[in-house]
């Protein structure tokens, strides 16, 4: 039977969880804004594709200069989506030491350290990807000098 000593020590292993809970729930919405970009990133390749065989070799050069760079944004953003669920596993993984940690009455301090410190270096190297395709998108994104050009 369980008293009141034990859910008042329960209550405040729930306490103690809702930090990285919260950690959770941020790097879910990252994950959300990593998966978008990719997504775009998809669907601007496949129009791309589909262009790549009925057009002039000037249009294609440059089809296939822009599939090169999407390619790699692909490779940049994925990475950084796995960064992310790394990040989420481990935050998870945190948790679940927490409760054993409270409830077992094991010494799991050394591992919650490192597990979470773990966390935040996946989570940096998501979010260093992240920039790093923002750059990369930046980069790709130029429009035809003849189109700025002005009529006189």
């Amino acid at each position: 039977m369980i008293n009141d000593a034990d859910i008042a020590e329960i209550a405040s292993i729930i306490q103690l969880a809702m930090a990285p809970a919260f950690l959770l729930v941020g790097i879910g919405a990252m994950l959300q804004l990593f998966s978008g970009r990719l997504v775009r990133v998809v669907d601007r390749s496949r129009v791309l594709t589909q262009q790549h065989g009925d057009c002039t070799p000037e249009r294609r050069e440059c089809i296939v200069r822009e599939l090169r760079g999407l390619d790699r944004r692909m490779t940049v953003v994925n990475a950084a989506i796995l960064m992310g669920v790394c990040g989420a596993i481990t935050v998870s993984i945190v948790i679940a030491m927490l409760f054993i940690t409270g409830l077992a009455r094991i010494d799991l301090t050394i591992a919650i350290s490192v597990g979470f410190i773990l966390a935040m270096v996946f989570l940096i190297v998501g979010l260093c990807l992240f920039l790093y395709e923002a750059r990369l998108a930046e980069r790709n994104i130029h429009i035809d000098r003849e189109l700025l050009r002005l009529e006189e």
